[in-house]
């Protein structure tokens, strides 16, 4: 059974999509941070950049958006002339201080700002449409040649004129009446935004895409999802009025859930997602997997950890390697991974068996509705990924870096520390008349310090310094902090307060 589990809160709304009880995708919306990719804007070129082929446009957010050339170029030019395209330049086709209409692609990330196209496209139930552009095209995911001519044929024929249609995954087997309402639907939508557009001075938003629960409605909810569960009454009308709209043979499947515990709990959600969040993931063999992400792309490695197999090491490996590859795929769809991915898959000797895993991989990488590239394998045996980062993955969104640790993962060790320890006690020993010093360590320090004991009294003799350990929860992990330094009763009766 699939079904799509929607918890609405007061500060943000979480949507789980379940595959035979096993969460596959998890969605974040905040109220005072919602999603910008799909709206379109009123911009105004800030800057124009020739070296990079690119623009700066201001479009009313906290940093400029970006604008490459290919993302400005007509988008006919493509289809007619591809060298000439790929020979523009963007100073070409945009001036400093022009007024443009853009639509978001890619989120703010970080210190960068939002990513942009002139190239317009309105998404719905079965089609996208494209108001720049005269073209018709079928989704890759549907591999049929006759269905794939069946639905050019029919979509043909209601296309409007010098406009561009997409046919999404979704339009497999359907009929020209739906296609026929969807067109319908995403005109009226492009007239209203072409009023808007003529109206009021840039930077302006002139379109604002569906939120998190409409658009899984429109994306994701369809005849192979069985329940779409949602636990807040307001929201819960709210869905039926636009599945009535698009898709009324769904209605049935919309349901609330009024039960007295948490929606996530219920359906074990928050429990799945803590398991496959961990940077080290066991594999049910008993190898295992770790993900180390960094700024510029996603490491991750595959261990053979407990599994030591039954016949014999080749073997061991290649069972590792297959079951790391459902995992792996698994994972960039549900915690969103985004960019680069590099896989360091344990070494095989055999091509049987490399290509069996790569052939995995790819299988396991079927159902991720984000585009998903594999490059292949490298000389030193690492496996290039790519995959589409429109937005913040959710690793990003849940968490932080550490204040302790700055983001490394690591605190200093308890060696680290002694050694501070024995710098400063020195410079207090030369450079003052103290006799003692009390030093304040985080409590995880304190505990493993105690436990060198002998060390700090090797410290005291070479220094003619007492030295005085104290726990204080305050203090950093990575600080050592002196509390006071003097006479020696005067520390003694200072540390027993």
């Amino acid at each position: 059974m699939n079904q799509i589990i929607v918890d609405v809160g007061v500060t943000e709304t979480r949507l789980g999509l379940l595959e035979e009880g096993e969460l596959v995708e998890l969605y974040i919306e905040r109220k005072n941070n919602k999603r910008i990719v799909g709206n379109i804007y009123k911009g105004r070129v800030a800057n124009v950049l020739p070296g990079m082929q690119a623009a700066f446009v201001d479009i009313g957010l906290e940093k400029n958006s970006f604008l490459y050339v290919k993302d400005a170029i007509p988008q006919d030019m493509y289809h007619e002339d591809l060298q000439t395209a790929k020979k523009v330049a963007i100073k070409d086709i945009i001036k400093e201080g022009q007024e443009i209409i853009v639509q978001v692609v890619k989120e703010p990330m970080g210190s960068k700002g939002a990513r942009v196209t002139t190239h317009i496209t309105l998404p719905g139930r079965y089609l996208v449409l494209m108001p720049n552009t005269d073209y018709l095209g079928v989704s890759r995911r549907i591999t049929s040649e006759e269905e794939r001519n069946r639905l050019r044929e029919e979509v043909e024929e209601i296309k409007p004129d010098n406009m561009g249609v997409i046919i999404r995954t979704v339009a497999e087997g359907k009929s020209k009446e739906a296609f026929n309402d969807d067109i319908k639907f995403l005109l009226k939508l492009w007239q209203k935004i072409e009023k808007e557009k003529k109206l009021g001075f840039a930077p302006r938003v002139i379109y604002k895409d569906f939120d998190l629960i409409n658009k899984s409605i429109r994306d994701i909810f369809n005849k192979n999802i069985d329940n779409f569960i949602i636990n807040d009454k307001e929201e819960y009308n709210n869905t039926l009025e636009l599945v009535e709209l698009i898709s009324p043979s769904l209605k049935s499947r919309i349901k609330l859930f009024n039960e007295d515990v948490e929606i996530f709990q219920y359906y074990t959600i928050d429990t799945q997602f803590k398991k496959v969040s961990a940077r080290k993931l066991w594999l049910k063999s008993g190898g295992y997997i770790v993900i180390d992400p960094t700024e510029a792309l996603t490491v991750i490695d595959v261990n053979t950890g407990k599994y030591v197999g039954s016949i014999n090491l080749e073997e061991t490996v290649f069972n590792t390697n297959i079951e790391a590859a459902q995992e792996i795929a698994k994972l960039l769809r549900l915690r969103d991974i985004g960019g680069i991915i590099i896989v360091d898959f344990i070494d095989m000797t055999k091509e049987e068996y490399i290509k069996q895993v790569m052939d995995m991989l790819e299988k396991s990488l079927y159902k991720d509705r984000t585009r998903t590239k594999i490059l292949g394998m490298t000389s030193l045996g690492l496996v290039e990924i790519t995959r589409k980062k429109a937005k913040e993955s959710l690793d990003t969104l849940l968490h932080r870096n550490c204040p302790c640790c700055e983001g490394t993962g690591r605190v200093f060790s308890e060696d680290e520390i002694l050694y501070k320890i024995e710098k400063e006690t020195k410079r207090i020993s030369l450079h003052t008349n103290a006799e003692a010093v009390i030093f304040e360590v985080n409590p995880s320090v304190h505990e493993k310090i105690i436990g060198n004991q002998f060390i700090i009294k090797e410290i005291e003799e070479k220094y003619a310094m007492k030295i005085r350990i104290k726990s204080e929860e305050k203090v950093h992990h990575n600080v050592l902090k002196i509390r006071s330094m003097g006479k020696l009763n005067a520390i003694e009766n200072q540390f027993k307060e």
